[in-house]
């Protein structure tokens, strides 16, 4: 299972068919010569990438946002959103959306947590992320995991 939040700056976890966990970011920032879609093609071909190295993703999380701080990480966000599904439609992966606050509540009791609250509660759970994304993206992949998504 794969466990994203998605943005410029992308948080992942992965949980491996024995149950361990890999976490990290990636960054997808483009450079001033290329074109805007090339972070998404970047995506993509890194999406490819982790597939191959799981052996294969039954199936992926993502966290979903509804308002965002600006026109621009809105546009850039649905990019992301839409190069995800796309990419896992194409290979029968089943995905997931799961509303921030409820990542937030699972993980700190509260649904309006802020950043710093978030990379507390995971490092509390033994890991050690290197910003709130891949805080993030653990704390969704436990949420899927640990049965409070039901899919674990």
């Amino acid at each position: 299972m794969l466990a994203l939040d998605l943005g410029t700056t992308t948080g992942w976890a992965l949980r491996s068919r024995d149950g361990g966990i890999t976490s990290g970011t990636m960054t997808f920032k483009p450079s001033r010569f290329e074109g805007g879609g090339m972070r998404y093609l970047r995506f993509q071909h890194w999406l490819g990438e982790i597939a191959w190295l799981a052996h294969g993703l039954r199936q992926v999380v993502f966290e979903e946002v509804r308002a965002h701080v600006s026109t621009d990480s809105s546009h850039v966000h649905g990019g992301f959103l839409a190069t995800l599904t796309a990419w896992c439609e194409q290979r029968g992966v089943p995905y997931e959306g799961v509303p921030v606050g409820t990542i937030k509540r699972f993980a700190t009791g509260k649904g309006n947590a802020d950043k710093a609250a978030m990379i507390a509660a995971i490092r509390a759970r033994g890991f050690a992320p290197t910003d709130d994304n891949e805080a993030d993206a653990i704390a969704l992949l436990l949420w899927a995991t640990e049965g409070q998504g039901g899919h674990a």
